[in-house]
This record gives C-alpha cells, sequence and structure tokens, in this order.
C-alpha cells in the first residue's frame, strides 16, 4: 500500500488540538456512551474542567512570560552517564503512587511483592532486573566499547482508560453501579462503594504520565546528551503522532530532555494516527484485518477464559459482600483493572485491597495472554504491523532512503530527509505499547516466544513474556550502537526497560555475554524479514484463523506463511 499523505506543519496540529480541546470542554459531559447493559453513561461521576473558562484575573499584559534580566546563563558539558558513570541508574520506584499496605483479609505482601509490578500494560514502567531476559549484562558500554548512536522508541505515558474495551471497562463497571443498577448493598471489604464514585477521564495523560515522561526525558539526557555534539548545523528530529496522550507524552519528553523553552532545541514531527494514514507508529489504521475481531483482536476470549480460572474464588468471595447485583467474573477482573487506573490516575484505589497476591498475579499474567495474541508472536497480524518501523530502522542504520513502501511506511514523510534523516546519531520516537510488542515481534526476538503459545489453564512456571516488563506505561527500548576495540565492524544491541535482550532469534547474530551483534548481520537479517513479509496479504487477504487454541502462531503471522 502506498502512501502520500499530506504534511502538516507543527503549528497547524497545535491549532486543530486547541479547538478540539475547546470543543471537548464544551461538550463534556453530554456525549453519551453505551455500556454492555444498554443504558447510556456519560463518563465520571465527578468532573473538574480545568482551567476555568473566563477567569476574572487574567491579564497577560501583566503576566509576561519572559521580563529578561535571566542573570548568567552559561552551559556545561553534555552529560554522558553511559560512558562515564562507574554504574547504571535504575528506576525502582514510581514516585507520587500509593499502594495499599495490605491485600485481601488484612494480609502484607511478601517482601518481593510489588502490586505496582502486576499490572501488565497498566504498570509504570520500571528498570528490569539485569539478567532477566537472559543476558547478564548492564546497559552501559561494555568495557572497550563506546556508543555512537541511539534509536529510541518509547510508549506514552499513564493515561486515563480508552473509550472502548473488549472485555472489562472501568466505566463500564460504574455505569452499571451508578445508572442501570438501583438498591444495591455492599458490606465487608466492598463497603466503600457505598460512597464511591467513579472519578477517572478517557485516554488522555493523568498527571503521573506526564512526570513519567518528564522524568523519561530527564533521564536520556543524562545517559545520551553527548550525542548531542554531533548535531552541528541541523536539530535532532523526534517522532510522535497525533493522539493527544501521544502528542503531549512527546511534548513531556521533550521539556525533560532539552528543559524549557524546547522549542528551539529540536523539531517535532507529528504523524496522523487516524484511518486512510499510514503511520509507522500507528499501523493499524491502515491494516484491515487487524481491525477484525477474530483476526486483530484474537486475545479476548483467551483471557476471558483465563479470568474464569484465577478469579472464581475472588467472584465467590466479592459476591458474598454485594447484594441486589450478581457479579460476574468480568465485573471482578474490571475491579481490578480499577485498581491499576485509578492508582494511575488519583495515586490510591481501595480497589486494589480487594485482592491476594496469587489473584494479583493471575491479572498480570491475564495482559499477558491478552498481548500475546492480539499484539505478539500469537497474533496473526503482529509481524505486519512492527514491519513498517523495521523499514525505517534499516533505513537510518545504512543512511538509504527506504527501497519499496509496501507497508505502514509513509513515502511523503519518510522520503523527505527533513522530516526523515537518515544520518543522525539520535532518533526518538513515540508510539503505543501495541506497535512495541509489534516491533519486538517482527524483529523475530525469539527468546520472548519460547514458551508460547500461552496457556489458559495456568501460569508457566518460567515465562519471558512478561506485558509489565516488555510494554508498561511509559516503557522504552534502547538499540544501541556501539564501536568496540577488538571488533572490526559496529555493534547493535537491544536494551529493553534497562535489561539487555538476546538477539539469537535474528538470523546471524550469534550468542554475546553483552547482547551485541554486528550492524551489518543485524540490517541483513532484518531486510530477509522485510522481504518475506507479505503487508497486503496479511492485512487484505481473506484467510481465517481457526477459534481457540486449534491455531497459533509463535511468529506472528498468519496460516499459509511458514519461516
Amino acid at each position: 500500500m502506498r502512501a502520500v499523505r499530506r504534511v502538516y506543519s507543527l503549528r497547524d496540529l497545535l491549532v486543530s488540538f486547541v479547538a478540539g480541546v475547546v470543543g471537548h470542554l464544551q461538550s463534556h459531559g453530554h456525549h453519551l456512551q453505551y455500556d454492555t447493559f444498554g443504558a447510556p453513561y456519560a463518563g465520571s461521576t465527578q468532573v473538574h474542567d480545568w482551567p476555568p473558562t473566563k477567569p476574572t484575573n487574567r491579564d497577560p499584559a501583566l503576566f509576561p512570560s519572559n521580563v529578561g534580566h535571566a542573570g548568567v546563563t552559561p552551559t556545561g558539558a553534555e552529560p554522558a552517564l553511559i560512558a562515564t558513570a562507574p554504574m547504571y541508574p535504575t528506576q525502582t520506584s514510581a514516585p507520587g503512587l500509593l499502594a495499599p499496605p495490605t491485600l485481601h483479609a488484612g494480609q502484607r505482601p511478601s517482601k518481593d511483592f510489588d502490586l505496582l509490578k502486576k499490572w501488565g500494560n497498566l504498570s509504570p514502567w520500571y528498570s528490569v532486573r539485569q539478567g532477566a531476559f537472559g543476558i547478564d549484562s548492564s546497559p552501559e558500554a561494555p568495557e572497550s566499547c563506546r556508543v555512537t548512536g541511539l534509536h529510541f522508541v518509547h510508549r506514552h505515558g499513564a493515561r486515563y482508560p480508552t473509550s472502548w474495551a473488549s472485555y472489562g471497562g472501568p466505566s463500564l463497571l460504574a455505569g452499571r453501579l451508578h445508572k442501570t443498577a438501583t438498591n444495591w448493598t455492599a458490606k465487608g471489604e466492598l463497603e466503600f462503594l457505598n460512597d464511591w464514585t467513579y472519578k477517572l477521564g478517557e485516554e488522555v495523560l493523568t498527571p503521573f504520565g506526564r512526570q513519567q515522561l518528564f522524568d523519561l526525558g530527564v533521564s536520556m539526557r543524562l545517559k545520551y546528551g553527548f550525542l548531542l555534539e554531533n548535531f552541528t548545523n541541523t536539530l535532532p528530529v523526534y517522532r510522535t503522532e497525533s493522539q493527544d496522550r501521544m502528542l503531549y507524552s512527546a511534548l513531556n519528553f521533550a521539556a525533560g530532555f532539552f528543559g524549557i523553552p524546547y522549542e528551539d532545541k529540536y523539531l517535532q514531527s507529528i504523524t496522523i494516527e487516524d484511518t486512510g494514514f499510514n503511520n509507522t507508529l500507528a499501523p493499524y489504521k491502515t491494516c484491515t484485518n487487524a481491525n477484525n475481531a477474530t483476526k486483530g483482536d484474537r486475545g479476548t476470549p483467551f483471557v476471558r477464559d483465563w479470568a474464569g480460572t484465577y478469579l472464581r474464588d475472588a467472584r465467590d468471595r466479592l459476591q458474598s459482600n454485594f447484594g441486589g447485583i450478581e457479579l460476574s467474573i468480568e465485573d471482578v477482573y474490571t475491579m481490578q483493572q480499577m485498581c491499576a487506573y485509578e492508582t494511575v490516575a488519583i495515586g490510591f484505589s481501595a480497589f486494589c485491597s480487594l485482592f491476594t497476591e496469587a489473584e494479583w498475579e493471575g491479572f498480570d499474567y491475564a495482559m499477558d495472554v491478552y498481548f500475546w495474541y492480539s499484539s505478539g508472536f500469537g497474533s496473526p497480524v503482529a509481524r505486519a504491523l512492527g514491519i513498517g518501523w523495521i523499514q525505517e530502522l534499516v533505513a537510518r542504520l545504512t543512511h538509504t532512503p527506504i527501497e519499496t513502501h509496501n507497508s505502514s511506511t509513509n513515502a511523503t514523510l519518510d522520503d523527505n530527509p527533513t522530516t526523515f534523516p537518515l544520518s543522525d546519531p539520535l532518533y526518538v520516537d513515540a508510539t503505543h505499547e501495541v506497535v512495541v510488542l509489534n516491533i519486538i515481534t517482527a524483529l523475530n526476538l525469539t527468546s520472548f516466544a519460547e514458551e508460547g503459545p500461552l496457556p489458559t489453564t495456568h501460569i508457566p512456571s518460567k515465562r519471558t513474556y512478561k506485558v509489565s516488563q516488555l510494554a508498561p506505561f511509559g516503557t522504552n527500548m534502547q538499540f544501541q550502537l556501539l564501536s568496540c576495540e577488538g571488533r572490526p565492524e559496529d555493534q547493535i544491541r537491544i536494551v529493553i526497560n534497562d535489561a539487555v535482550a538476546p538477539l539469537t532469534g535474528i538470523e546471524g547474530c550469534e550468542a554475546d555475554g553483552h547482547g551485541m551483534c554486528p550492524v551489518p548481520t543485524f540490517i541483513a537479517a532484518q531486510k530477509k524479514i522485510v522481504a518475506k513479509t507479505d503487508w497486503n496479504y496479511v492485512c487484505e487477504g481473506k484467510w481465517d484463523v481457526p477459534a481457540g487454541h486449534e491455531w497459533s502462531t509463535t511468529t506472528g503471522d498468519p496460516p499459509g506463511v511458514e519461516w
């Protein structure tokens, strides 16, 4: 599929966003969505639109943004923590968020249990322990090596729930409690529901989500700021796309990385996420089969099966404290979602203490199951959805334009060296967790597929495909380029949330103690994968996938594709 699309300037997009925000503020509280019980539900039961529409003290002349008299302003050297520090700093906590001191029945969590790491893609990102993916090496440059470039991919920060949910969905449970059910009673552990109100918005970043991306920007400047020294007559081009949470994640990252003001320090490319626009950061928008429930969202029936197993006792236990409504397994699963969403939105949630450690382990695995079958190695469309970004990576690594636009790449942007430079030492792309998992699949990082297909009867005793480690809020991937003494070719390695990933699934990349592979070998393997991946067949083909476990790929391909 060729993609020649209109290019929008940053000014055009910011103007459109302002207009959209104004429209949202004017219509907020009047837009009705319908839950699964057929009743209209208007969203949060408590809404605080900020700022006031007509503040009486707004007088721009009295509050200029810059009054001069800045004092001395010389800057220092660029930081290079990745090369100069004796050890690598890690992300170990989520400042501002509070996990409950006890779980179900007042049980205190065990020493090694961290609730915030048990929410799959809803977890705040953290540094995965060294060796977790099979490579016992720290992210800093190995001895005798130096970092020469970085391709950085990150997800947006923590957000409110999406306006849709294929299974569960906090607003639907809230709608049932506040709109469609009457005369219900709650006691015991559920007594808080008698006064509880739903306070979540939809899809935009939470305050904590904004903080995540600002902090991530600061962290990456400290580690890789020295790469900016190689920009002598150009500015870096960072990419994001037009969704509200995506754009403002990118801008918060820039604020952390460059400081405020940042507008004159880099160029922000904003691609369109909408139907009909090719976009490697949102490839599902132009892939028909990705939007087919039996092909693109295979995870839901598997999650439903697993939830029926691990939440059976929890449902009975909670039902004994709840009268007037018959709770379903999906309701109880949604309560676990509510815990995660409320915590990253308002800092704490009473829903969190309703469940045991084992039930939280079950929820974390439910996310693994869902994304394995809908966005990862168990999805028949995952490789094709990730292949466009791989084409762009190959173009950047080889310093040559994309040869053929036959996937989700955008010819208008990618063939223009101003919007898609090919020789920069630093690239930053912002995208969604599903695309991060698509990219992992397309790269052929098969160490994350060894335990697949994932069962829905039990949690495997050992697994590397953990979404809380691969695609949480703020997840990030470092594609490091290195020059090493004693190695004639430049090397590449992949660091996911500060843990080095093995590249042995990539053709020609041998086992390496630091997870490195020669760049020419890596490029050759990715070119073969690109050539083998048939976007038109995967996205527009008339293939079918048997239900359940009757068929399941472990390569991210549909039936009819063999490797």
